[in-house]
């Protein structure tokens, strides 16, 4: 049997369980002490009469001195001028008390103000906002999305993004405030803790998020960590039961369902990043600027695809409704089941609950022109001229990643039979190219060797090649792959130069910021993947309608982005409306978006030539090498 607890060990224990509650505990302790001691010296002053009071004072009112008992407490140097021995004494014990009680409750009061402060620098506090946009981890496509978000705000009085990242807050607001110089008329919010766990995602508040981007790391199992994230946010105790808008991404096909299932109940958008990168390079190696194009269309700078009812072209054709806007270009329909269909039958007609997809600067600048005879110069046509049959191309692959598989499955799929294409890559890839599967239409080649070597290069006479793809090696770090890949862009743009032979060259960049750099080799068209991917996210935030129209977009099946001879469609060096050139594409079965002017293809300032959704009424005099943007079959 334990002894029975003294008196002074219950003291201790209330004493030591006292001071485990807190700062408030203490401040509150030390204050109530402190006015104990006040108030006491003021009772003895004020009942002490004569005996207490002052030299030369008859005596003082309680409340006179209470009000002096705390002047000494907070500064002991008030009692220098006393006069009374037993006033001196009265106030030297006040004085006493103010040295080590007041003192102490100032310094317990800094220390609760510095661990406050300490606290909001970690970012630990919660969240209040309503309608945000909330990010779930860091990686650098942050930067392109927070832009492009600020950037879909601007039409908003106040919008909210929320960060929360395993990363210290002061980190990454300084990080923020170095890229981002303008905000807008949005506010960004960072908060520290980790996006697949429960507790820490409260800090955010997602359930009043409009939507969610889940961002996979740099680093480890990305997809393992993005399907946790996922399950955390869509499994949370205290979820709201309608549905949340979430935008992630994958890069193994085979989570690609996995996910799916988790986001069963939610509007789940998922890209298969490198499915979309691969088909994207596949399709641009072969028309130089498409990448220029699908940027364009991805990012929220310049026109945007909307999906808009529009109940007065019920009724009409495709065909028809291609002309019913001046400032907008119609690409597809959203039948009233849902259902995308990019660059339909012309004779289809709109049905009552139809959709029209269209190409604009805004969604308030999508307005019908009321017009019954568009202003087509028939003249001018060239619909009917015989087109060019395709040739056995020759391509040559720099490089190799886990990409290069399905971007030589996918160039598979638009040459001819009898091409082939040369692959130049450190090590030895049988293996995977073994993986490629069976190809139809071209034959591959394989050949070791360092991609930024000059000699090699000249050895492999690059000039005979129709298009060249350089691809980053994503062994290694990220600077240090795109490096490489701007020495190979250089000896390929002098060799071009030297040469005279047209050849186009497509290079995969994995940081943006690369660009700029990888500019002064004016190759035709860079795909930087993680900017692509970004720009796709963030549209996907603001409209998760526009998943099923991208993967439509980006499948090889059905109809796609070309870039194809002016002169297939209109006359040339005659100045010529756009919607002439519309009913050009219209009598082919396409339907005609934008153009490139060849002469601007290699000007940054000038978005290398192209231009998407043109006024219709505006004429454009197009001359030999000038390209015309469609949607078509293969």
């Amino acid at each position: 049997m334990s002894p029975k607890p003294t008196l002074k060990e219950k003291i201790g224990y209330w004493f030591d369980n006292y001071m485990s509650r807190g700062t408030l505990a203490l401040i509150a302790g030390l204050g109530i002490l402190s006015v104990v001691i006040i108030l006491l010296a003021a009772a003895v002053i004020s009942i002490g009469g004569r005996i207490v009071a002052p030299e030369g004072s008859e005596s003082m009112s309680f409340i006179e001195a209470a009000w002096e008992s705390l002047m000494r407490t907070l500064d002991a140097g008030t009692m220098g001028g006393d006069a009374g021995w037993g006033f001196r004494l009265v106030m030297f014990m006040v004085t006493l008390g103010g040295v080590f009680i007041i003192s102490t409750l100032i310094g317990v009061l800094t220390a609760g103000v510095e661990g406050k402060l300490e606290e909001l620098r970690k970012g630990r506090s919660r969240v209040l906002e309503n309608h945000h946009t909330v990010i779930l981890g860091w990686s650098p496509q942050i930067f392109t999305i927070l832009q492009e978000v600020i950037t879909a705000n601007e039409n908003q009085k106040d919008g909210v993004i929320v960060i929360l990242a395993d990363k210290d807050k002061v980190e990454m607001e300084e990080e923020l405030n170095a890229r981002l110089s303008d905000t807008k008329t949005t506010r960004i919010i960072c908060r520290s803790g980790s996006p697949n766990d429960p507790t820490d995602l409260e800090i955010i508040n997602p359930h009043t998020a409009r939507s969610i981007i889940i961002l996979p790391p740099e680093e480890g199992d990305a997809d393992s960590y993005v399907i946790k994230t996922t399950l955390a946010v869509t499994n949370n105790p205290n979820r709201h039961p309608e549905p949340y808008q979430i935008v992630t991404q994958v890069q193994d096909e085979r989570n690609l369902q996995v996910i799916h299932m988790i986001g069963a109940k939610d509007h789940l958008s998922a890209v298969l990043t490198g499915e979309i990168i691969a088909r994207v390079t596949a399709q641009t190696s072969r028309q130089s600027g498409l990448s220029v194009v699908y940027t364009e269309l991805l990012n929220f700078g310049g026109d945007e695809i909307y999906i808009k009812a529009e109940p007065s072209l019920s009724g009409k054709t495709y065909g028809d409704a291609l002309s019913a806007y001046e400032d907008s270009a119609l690409i597809g329909i959203q039948q009233s089941g849902g259902k995308i269909l990019l660059n339909p039958a012309m004779d289809l007609r709109l049905a009552p609950g139809d959709k029209v997809i269209v190409i604009a600067a805004d969604d308030d600048t999508i307005r019908l022109t009321g017009l019954s005879n568009p202003p087509i110069q028939p003249q001018m046509l060239r619909s009917s001229a015989k087109r060019a049959s395709l040739q056995p191309e020759k391509g040559l692959l720099l490089g190799w990643n886990d990409s290069a598989p399905i971007i030589l499955r996918e160039l598979d799929n638009y040459v001819v039979k009898g091409s082939s294409i040369t692959i130049v890559a450190s090590g030895n890839f049988a293996e995977e190219i073994h993986a490629c599967g069976t190809l139809s239409n071209q034959k591959l080649h394989f050949q070791a060797g360092d991609t930024t070597d000059r000699v090699l290069l000249d050895e492999l006479k690059i000039a005979d090649y129709d298009h060249v793809i350089v691809l980053a090696d994503t062994s290694l770090d990220i600077q240090d792959a795109d490096a490489r890949t701007l020495i190979t862009l250089l000896h390929l743009r002098d060799i071009a130069e030297k040469d005279q032979t047209p050849f186009s060259i497509v290079s995969e960049m994995l940081d943006l910021r690369n660009r700029e750099l990888a500019e002064v080799a004016k190759v035709d068209d860079f795909i930087v993947s993680d900017h692509l991917i970004s720009l796709m996210m963030s549209q996907l935030s603001e409209n998760a309608d526009l998943y099923d129209l991208f993967t439509d977009l980006f499948d090889p099946e059905g109809s796609e982005i070309y870039i194809k001879p002016a002169a297939d469609y209109v006359e040339l060096g005659q100045a010529v409306n756009f919607y002439t050139v519309l009913e050009a594409a219209r009598r082919r079965g396409e339907t005609a978006i934008g153009y490139r002017i060849n002469t601007e293809a290699r000007s940054a300032a000038a978005s290398y030539g192209v231009r998407t959704n043109p006024k219709k009424t505006t004429e454009i005099t197009f001359t030999e090498g000038d390209r015309i943007i469609v949607l078509a079959e293969n």
